[in-house]
C-alpha cells in the first residue's frame, strides 16, 4: 500500500495529462472566491504563515504518515473590511467581554480548526456558519486531524480548513451521542467539550453561532488520498502510472536545452515540496505542450499495456 501511495505522488497518468488543467482552474476559482469575500493570500514563509503552518503540522503529529505526505497549497487571511464583517467582529468582541465578566474575567478564547466541504467553507466565508445545525464541532489547535478527516476534497484534489477564534467560556462535557441537545444544559455553561482535561472537540451551540466563533484564516492543503478515512468511497479503475523521472527522460529528446533545464528545475522544486503535484503537472504541460505531453503518455501507456 505504501509503495502504491508513493508512486501515485510522483507519477502521472493519461487522465492527469488531459484533466489536471481543469482541476487547477477549479482550485483557482475557489481561491478567487476567498479573495472576493475579503480573504487575502499570505506567504506561508511569513511570520504568521510560518506559525499557522507549524501549528497545522504539529496538530497532525499523531499520524506521521498523514503529516509527512500533506502539502500546504495556500493560506488566506481574513482581511474583510465590509460593514457586515465589521459587525461580526464587533459582536465577537462584545460577547467575549460579556463572557469574561460572567466567568471571572476569562472568556477562554482559543484557536480551533473547522473542516468541511469546499462549498460549505465558501458559504461560511460569505454568510457565516449555518443555523440549520444544532451545533458545530471544531478541533483544538493541537488536534487538527479530526477536522482534516471532516474536510472534503474539491475538484482540484485540495481540502480546506478554517482556523477560527472561539469563545469557549465555561465548558461542560457532552457525550458524542447527545444529538438531541442544541443549547447549554444551563446558564452556567457557554460551550461543550468531549473531555474536560484533554479535549479533542469543542462544541459550539446553535444559539451562539456567528458571535462566538470568528474565522481568521483559511488553510488549503493536499492530503494523501489513499489513506483510510481521508477520501470518499469511489470506484477504483486500473491506471498505468509513469513516474515524473521517466516522463522527463522520454520528453527530453523533443525539447530544446532551455526547456530541458526548466523541466529539471521544476522537478527538483517538486521533490523539495516547493510545488504541489497538480502544479508540477501544470508546469510540465506548460513547458512541453499539451499535444506532446498527451502523445508521450499515451504511447507509454499503450506500450506497457
Amino acid at each position: 500500500m505504501n509503495q502504491i501511495g508513493a508512486e501515485n505522488q510522483t507519477s502521472i497518468t493519461i487522465d492527469d495529462a488531459m484533466s489536471e488543467s481543469n482541476e487547477l482552474d477549479s482550485c483557482y476559482n475557489c481561491f478567487q472566491h476567498f479573495v472576493t469575500n475579503g480573504f487575502s493570500k499570505i506567504d506561508e514563509s511569513s511570520f504568521e504563515g510560518d506559525i499557522i503552518k507549524t501549528s497545522f503540522f504539529s496538530s497532525l503529529s499523531r499520524n506521521p504518515q498523514i503529516s509527512y505526505r500533506t502539502k500546504i497549497v495556500a493560506i488566506h487571511k481574513n482581511s474583510n473590511t465590509s460593514q457586515c464583517w465589521k459587525i461580526r467582529a464587533h459582536s465577537f468582541g462584545v460577547y467575549a467581554k460579556a463572557v469574561a465578566d460572567t466567568r471571572g474575567g476569562d472568556a477562554n478564547i482559543k484557536y480551533a480548526w473547522y473542516g468541511a466541504s469546499k462549498n460549505e467553507i465558501c458559504e461560511t466565508v460569505m454568510y457565516g456558519f449555518s443555523w440549520r445545525k444544532h451545533s458545530i464541532s471544531v478541533s483544538p489547535a493541537k488536534h487538527g486531524l479530526d477536522s482534516v478527516l471532516c474536510s472534503g476534497v474539491d475538484g482540484s484534489g485540495v481540502r480546506h480548513l478554517l482556523l477560527c477564534r472561539v469563545i469557549l467560556g465555561k465548558q461542560e462535557v457532552v457525550r458524542e451521542d447527545s444529538s438531541d441537545q442544541f443549547h447549554p444544559s444551563s446558564m452556567d455553561f457557554d460551550s461543550a467539550v468531549d473531555d474536560i482535561s484533554s479535549p479533542t472537540r469543542y462544541i459550539i451551540w446553535n444559539t451562539h453561532l456567528n458571535y462566538n466563533i470568528l474565522p481568521c484564516y483559511i488553510l488549503s492543503f493536499e492530503a494523501p488520498p489513499y489513506l483510510s478515512g481521508l477520501t470518499e468511497p469511489k470506484t477504483i479503475k486500473p491506471k498505468t502510472w509513469i513516474t515524473f523521472g521517466t516522463l522527463i527522460s522520454i520528453l527530453s529528446p523533443f525539447l530544446d536545452h532551455s526547456q530541458r533545464a526548466s523541466l529539471e528545475e521544476q522537478y527538483t522544486n517538486y521533490l523539495e515540496k516547493k510545488i504541489t503535484r497538480p502544479q508540477m503537472i501544470q508546469r510540465v504541460r506548460a513547458i512541453a505542450g499539451n499535444q506532446l505531453l498527451s502523445a508521450v503518455v499515451k504511447l507509454y501507456t499503450n506500450k506497457i499495456n
